[in-house]
């Protein structure tokens, strides 16, 4: 019964957990579609109802705004779960699918990228995904924003557009501007390993 409550309290909320259990198991069928009953066609019609989840979403969240529903921390929270699928949903699947396949049934290893200019170039690609993310959010909140009447709800509203922001400030720092430092120190030490050696080869004499 409580759940119910909670349900009937947040529709917007429990819609976003929806959409997401969605996301896996349309997921997880087409996966198993493809490797196990190898039937890849309907593998990609699985997938290709992974979009309209994202649509489902937003159709849900703006209408219920235009309903008279007051804007709260639910319709923040799908904006910038929108702003992920969009990002990263393709990404995901693609890793998923190249796990399985290599875990499971004899695939070629997933490349993996741990250090040097690769991994920095990686980093950079991730962070043009939160930008995405970021822009998909800002839009969704700011189609909420032209619905939002209260003062107090669009508050709320400009606050997830700040966290969005936010975490694409911080994924910056710690993602590609970390891994462009890291990979300038691993160069360094490179260089000087070589004249060390030359170092103690000449004390040796």
């Amino acid at each position: 019964m409580e759940i119910i409550e909670w349900v009937r309290a947040h529709p917007v909320a429990a819609l976003v957990i929806a959409c997401e259990v969605a996301f896996w198991v349309f997921l997880a069928a087409a996966v198993v579609a493809r490797y196990v009953f190898r039937r890849r066609r309907l593998s990609t019609v699985l997938l290709l109802w992974e979009p309209l989840i994202e649509v489902v979403l937003l159709v849900a969240t703006v209408t219920d705004l235009l309903r008279g529903a007051d804007a709260t921390w639910t319709h923040g929270l799908a904006a910038l779960y929108l702003g992920f699928t969009v990002g990263f949903g393709r990404y995901t699947v693609h890793k998923v699918d190249a796990w399985v396949a290599w875990r499971f049934f004899d695939g070629p290893r997933p490349p993996r990228v741990t250090s040097g200019r690769a991994k920095v170039v990686h980093e950079w690609r991730l962070w043009l995904r939160v930008v995405v993310a970021w822009v998909v959010a800002i839009a969704v909140l700011g189609v909420l924003l032209l619905i939002a009447d209260d003062p107090a709800q669009r508050e709320i509203l400009l606050g997830w557009a700040g966290r969005a922001t936010l975490v694409m400030g911080i994924w910056f720092v710690a993602g590609p501007v970390w891994q462009l430092f890291a990979d300038s120190a691993d160069g360094d030490d490179d260089e000087k390993a070589p004249a060390d050696a030359d170092t103690v080869a000449e004390r040796s004499h």
